[in-house]
């Protein structure tokens, strides 16, 4: 299964639920100080609510879940034959334990191409460099090539989500 994740950063995470719970008639899969996600069934939608007030704009990133860990390496296979730049992250992110891999389009909107493996306490694992920061709201990058050298060629990842 895959579907479509939509990110927003919102200014009241409690006024956003009950919006976002009466649109699509749905609860949120899961809720936690700041943070709200919606597997929603119809149209088949990860929707992920961050309370973000000090945010630029709405969006935070877009994304696609995917069934499994194969997934997410034949993305970044793909993606990087195809001749962008991705950014791989596993570990806990968003509540929950990830494998992703990150692209920016060509406008630098973050897209994620994740699989979650198990629920988890922790809000972030600390890829950005501003580990303190609340899960998806700081910027980072990876500056590295396929052995894990220094590279010009920058992707410029979310902390998680």
């Amino acid at each position: 299964m895959s579907r479509v994740q939509l990110a927003l950063n919102v200014s009241d995470i409690d006024q956003a639920v009950d919006f976002y719970s009466k649109l699509f008639a749905t609860e949120p899969a899961k809720r936690r100080p700041g943070y709200a996600n919606f597997a929603v069934a119809e149209p088949p939608l990860k929707l992920v609510l961050i309370e973000n007030p000090a945010a630029a704009g709405a969006l935070n990133h877009l994304g696609i879940e995917v069934a499994s860990t194969d997934d997410v390496t034949a993305a970044q296979a793909r993606l990087t034959g195809e001749g962008l730049d991705t950014a791989a992250e596993s570990g806990a992110c968003c509540y929950a334990v990830q494998d992703k891999v990150w692209v920016n389009d060509p406008d630098s909107a973050p897209w994620e191409i994740y699989t979650v493996l198990a629920d988890s306490d922790v809000a972030h694992s600390g890829l950005a460099e501003d580990t303190t920061a609340v899960c998806c709201t700081a910027t980072g990058s990876v500056d590295t090539d396929d052995a894990g050298a220094a590279s010009d060629t920058t992707a410029t990842v979310k902390a998680c989500c």
